[in-house]
């Protein structure tokens, strides 16, 4: 089972190396990971991306706890959070294909943000299903680079652990 796990760190040298070695220590995989600071710099949250069961899950999260600069650790449920991903994506775009990529890219709501004779740079953003649907389009004109994000999740204001933890980052 996918599950993405947020967690609330402080800001501290060598605190992502503690959280992703207590992922691996415990058998999980990370899909994908992003890390950033929040409004506050004294803190940064990590969003994990990770397949395992459940019950590994709630093991990984009470070590996750237990680690001092941890002050928060949440298992996002399927539909309680908002995730959005990043991809920018060098295409091969000489002339008559580069009208058929900027359709696409009008269509996906993609921006085009750097342009040479030969390809062009595109940034996507949106749910991870909408990015694989795009690059899936783009790799029929030839993709030459990419670069993506992974998930960035927040959990939704209308659930109830966040109308109960509204006071934290």
């Amino acid at each position: 089972m996918r599950h993405t796990i947020s967690v609330l760190v402080e800001n501290k040298f060598g605190v992502l190396a503690r959280v992703t070695g207590m992922f691996s220590g415990r058998g999980f995989n990370i899909d994908t990971l992003n890390v950033g600071p929040t409004s506050d710099p004294k803190f940064s949250r990590i969003t994990a991306t990770v397949r395992g069961d459940d019950q590994q899950l709630d093991q990984c999260i009470k070590q996750l706890d237990k680690l001092i600069e941890v002050i928060k650790v949440q298992d996002l449920a399927s539909g309680q959070f908002a995730a959005r991903e990043l991809a920018l994506v060098k295409v091969s775009a000489d002339g008559a294909k580069r009208g058929e990529i900027v359709q696409l890219c009008d269509i996906f709501r993609a921006k085009i943000v750097d342009v040479s004779p030969s390809d062009l740079v595109v940034e996507m953003t949106g749910n991870e299903e909408k990015v694989e649907a795009f690059l899936a389009m783009m790799g029929q004109y030839g993709v030459i680079s990419l670069a993506r994000t992974g998930t960035l999740a927040m959990e939704r204001t209308g659930s109830a652990a966040a109308q109960s933890t509204s006071s934290q980052q």
